[in-house]
Parts: C-alpha cells; structure tokens; sequence
C-alpha cells in the first residue's frame, strides 16, 4: 500500500471547511493527522471530523509529526509561515494571493528551492474541470482563435469591522488582489504574455472594505487577444454567477459554473460540451499537490507563475493611481537580480 502523506490543516476558518471534500475523497493518499487554529475550540471541531487528528493552537508544536501543511491563513501570515513550514522541511500548499509584497513572494521562492520542498498556491480553479476542458479547447484551436476571455465573479462577501480581510495592509489590497488574482492567473493561463492593460475598483457598495470592494480590469496580450474580469463582493443579486466567456473565430465557449456545464455557442444555438458535478473540486488541486510530492514535478501553479500574476495585479494597481495604462511587459523571474535577495529569517 502506498504511503500515505501526513497532512497538517493550519487555519480551520471559513476557508478550510470549503475544502473539507478534498480530503475524504483523497483519503487512500492523504491522512490528515493535525488541524491547527489560534482559537482552540476551531482547531478541536476540525480535528474531530478526522479520526485520530491532533487539534493545536501553535503550528511549530505539530511540525514533526507531519509531510505537508495546508495554510489557510490571514494573508499577511502566508511568508512567515509557509518559510517556517519549508525551512522546516516540509511541503505546503498556500491559498492564494502567495504573499503581500514582492519580497516575501521571492524569500518563500528562495525557502522552497533551499529546502527541496513543494511550494503550490492554491489558485482551485486552475484544476476545475470546466476550466481544464476549455483550456484544452483553446490550446487546440478548435473553434478557431481565441480573441476575447471574459470572466464574472458576482459574490456579496460581507467582512465585520476590524476583520483582517477588511483591512488593507494585512488583505494585501482589496477585491481584486484577494479574489481577482485567481482570474488573472487563468487569464494568463489561457492567453499568454501581457502587453498593457487598466484597472478600475471602487468601494462603492462594499463600504466595510477599506480599499475596491469591486473592480474591472482589461489587458492586452501579445497575440493581440483581450481578457476582461469584473469581480465584486457586493452582489445582491445576480444573473451570471460565476462564468467565463471565451470568445473564438467559430463561435463561443462559455464555462457556466451556476449550472456545472462548459457550452459551445454557435449560430444562436448552444451545445453543451461538459457537465460537471456541482462543487469546488479542490479534490483536483490537492491530487496535483500529493503528485508533485511523490514525483518531484513541479506544480502548475508553483512560486514563479504566481508572482507573475500578483506582478500584474501590482502594475495594474500603480498604474490606476497614476491615471495611466499599465505596460506590463517583462514580469517573468529572469529579471530579478538574485543578490538583491534579503536573507530569510525564520521566527523563533
């Protein structure tokens, strides 16, 4: 029987249970045996959802009993924590964004490659099966070229006064930094390197966040193709959801993730390609992640690919402070001068 990988949940909010399936449906290759919170009633009623876990207060406390950590953490707390868990030997997943500032992206980067442990960032939508499909349609051009990508995340996500994702400092920005780095790393995904681009946010309608509760972005590939997001979290109502069109010379493939089907549209007709079961499918995500343990690969969405998203969403965020269009040109890893790298310190 294959050994299976020990697994630390660090962070039991709101997050984690979204993702609980992962763990079940993985359960012949994952064996979770510690849920870590700093609320200690939090960490105990993860723990009991797996026979057997340790609840924990203090992540350090579990480190030697386990292969891997889940960091489902407030995103200021992702670099002190994912370099502590590398530098301790061990793999990590982290949910996205990977860190606030460019810096504590490369010392985590830098902890991964010393340490030879899997850095992953958990951008879940990279491995939904809607997404995979059109990814696969697109790279094989078969409904002709793609020149338009627009994706919609209508949500009403409502944070209470003083909760750290309200704040910008410890969210890392607003909506678009916290929610909108996942559809800026599909976009990259699907349509390449970007050229320029634009964004607008505003906290109009989601006044409990102290930067854009809601924002749009456009940007310019080289293949002269657009991609487009709107997200918000202040929906009250929506038509379209969650949903991603992709526009192509032979018509249409919309991922219409409220019904679970990928569809081709075509001459005022629509035929259904996909139909999914309904969920996050975080179970995918996290088989890539136990893969990559097991086989030494890389991940799809490793450290370097996810800087360069979060460089875009920076570029895009100085740009619109200066009221100019975003040139975003050259954010790959072969411009950083490796001694401009600060030491990585481990907290005691």
């Amino acid at each position: 029987m294959m050994k299976r990988t020990r697994l630390a949940i660090v962070g039991c909010g709101g997050m984690s249970e979204v993702h609980t399936q992962r763990f079940f449906k993985l359960g012949d290759r994952l064996h979770v045996v510690a849920c870590v919170d700093i609320i200690e009633e939090r960490a105990r009623a993860a723990a009991a959802m797996f026979p057997g876990a340790k609840a924990a207060t203090d992540y350090r406390t579990v480190l030697d009993d386990v292969d891997a950590v889940l960091l489902v953490l407030p995103h200021h707390l992702h670099a002190p924590i994912g370099i502590d868990c590398l530098l301790a030997g061990k793999h990590v997943l982290l949910e996205k964004p990977m860190a606030n500032t460019e810096q504590e992206c490369l010392e985590l980067i830098a902890a991964s490659e010393k340490a030879g442990r899997v850095l992953m960032i958990a951008y879940c939508m990279r491995y939904h099966p809607l997404v995979v499909r059109m990814k696969e349609l697109l790279d094989a051009k078969r409904y002709g070229e793609v020149f338009q990508v627009s994706i919609w995340t209508e949500q009403l996500t409502i944070y209470p006064p003083g909760h750290w994702a309200v704040k910008a400092e410890t969210l890392g920005g607003g909506q678009f930094f916290s929610h909108g780095c996942h559809y800026i790393d599909i976009l990259l995904w699907f349509l390449g390197r970007p050229v320029c681009g634009s964004h607008l946010g505003t906290n109009l309608g989601t006044p409990w966040m102290e930067r854009e509760g809601t924002s749009n972005v456009t940007i310019q590939f080289e293949s002269g193709a657009l991609g487009y997001h709107f997200g918000t979290w202040g929906a009250r109502g929506t038509r379209l959801g969650y949903s991603f069109h992709a526009h192509c010379t032979e018509g249409m493939l919309e991922a219409r993730f409220t019904e679970n089907k990928l569809i081709f549209h075509h001459g005022g007709k629509e035929e259904v390609l996909l139909e999914t079961e309904p969920g996050k499918h975080t179970e995918n995500e996290m088989a890539h992640f136990l893969d990559c343990i097991e086989t030494g690969r890389r991940p799809l969405t490793d450290g370097p690919g996810s800087l360069q998203g979060l460089r875009v969403i920076w570029r895009l965020y100085e740009a619109e402070q200066k009221g100019v269009v975003a040139d975003l040109r050259g954010l790959g890893l072969d411009e950083i001068d490796p001694q401009s790298l600060k030491p990585i310190r481990r907290s005691k």
